[in-house]
């Protein structure tokens, strides 16, 4: 924020703006962010907002005489009060009400008329946020990818943490408080990294170079985090006994080997190595599934009650779906290798 301050002064001092530049100072620091992805979304808000904002005072301005403070309190509220509701409606109008304000009430103050005013708002609102990204691009060229990176590496590990304690409520009755704090703090995690993959994507526009896919990784990511939803709404009771020593150790056995799958996986996109091979994750899957075509085979599922059987076969489609995505995700990570 200071050097886009000093940044947008200077450049103000050379164009010899009305009112000093200060709002290209003003808007330079308000939407400079700590990525060029960041800045640019947050200019492209702003500079929207104040389009919206002049535009619609203007018009008002122009179409209703306000010479007297009670016109002028009536064009106020005129202009305002829509401005106010697509604001709570869009968080890209949120600068539009004050805008507005700024059109009806300096110009009189300063001896020009509306249109003119809102073109120096609008064309200096331009100004400070080109500054901001220019600033932005100079300091943090590509600070975006390397957040989304980390918080993509958070995301892998709470996964893996994760996955042994879901499958451990098929062997034993789980704690349903624990357990939706688990997959609270989860969804937490990737919906934080979801909004700097935005970041991401607005940077990768005006950056040069190798381009990791961030959309890719975060589709992924998204797709694991609902296996984990499927396998928790499963697990929230127990097998029935007659499947327990036959499917419990393999669940054991398949969670710790996908949890480590899914930490080295993390350390290899932390560090830009190679990833491990999803095909090892095919082994505990399979002998879930051989053990339950044994349970079949031996007529123990025809005493199971319809929620039972429907337990089984949710987790065995989550199983199947989760196999699928860490094969994509093995690609993912591949991908940001080079980058």
């Amino acid at each position: 924020m200071t050097v886009s301050a000093v940044a947008a002064f200077l450049l103000v001092q050379v164009l010899a703006l009305p009112l000093h530049g200060v709002w290209v100072v003003l808007t330079a620091v308000i939407v400079t962010q700590a990525s060029v992805g960041g800045s640019i979304g947050a200019s492209l808000e702003y500079v929207l907002g104040t389009l919206a904002g002049a535009l619609y005072a203007s018009l008002v301005a122009l179409l209703i005489p306000h010479a007297t403070p009670l016109a002028t309190a009536g064009v106020l509220a005129l202009s305002i009060a829509p401005l106010a509701c697509a604001a709570a409606l869009s968080t890209t109008f949120r600068v539009a009400p004050f805008t507005a304000v700024t059109v009806l009430l300096l110009a009189g103050q300063f001896g020009k008329d509306p249109v003119t005013a809102a073109t120096i708002r609008l064309s200096e609102v331009v100004l400070g946020g080109a500054v901001a990204v220019l600033v932005s691009l100079a300091l943090f060229p590509e600070r975006a990818c390397r957040r989304t990176r980390a918080a993509a590496v958070l995301v892998l590990q709470q996964l893996a943490h994760a996955l042994p304690r879901l499958l451990g409520g098929f062997s034993a009755q789980s704690d349903p408080a624990d357990m939706q704090r688990m997959q609270d703090a989860l969804g937490n995690s990737v919906a934080s990294f979801d909004a700097l993959v935005t970041d991401a994507r607005r940077e990768q526009r005006v950056s040069f170079g190798l381009r990791p896919n961030v959309g890719a990784l975060s589709r992924t990511l998204l797709k694991l985090r609902d296996d984990w939803v499927i396998i928790g709404s499963a697990a929230t009771c127990p097998f029935a006994q007659a499947l327990l020593s036959g499917l419990s150790p393999r669940l054991a056995a398949l969670g710790s080997i996908v949890e480590d799958y899914l930490l080295a996986t993390a350390g290899a996109l932390s560090t830009g190595g190679s990833p491990p091979s999803a095909a090892q994750v095919d082994v505990p899957v399979n002998g879930y599934f051989s053990e339950l075509t044994a349970i079949r085979a031996a007529g123990l599922t025809k005493a199971l009650s319809a929620n039972e059987l429907e337990q089984l076969f949710t987790l065995g489609f989550a199983l199947d779906q989760m196999r699928s995505n860490l094969i994509d995700l093995e690609r993912c990570v591949r991908e940001w290798k080079a980058v």
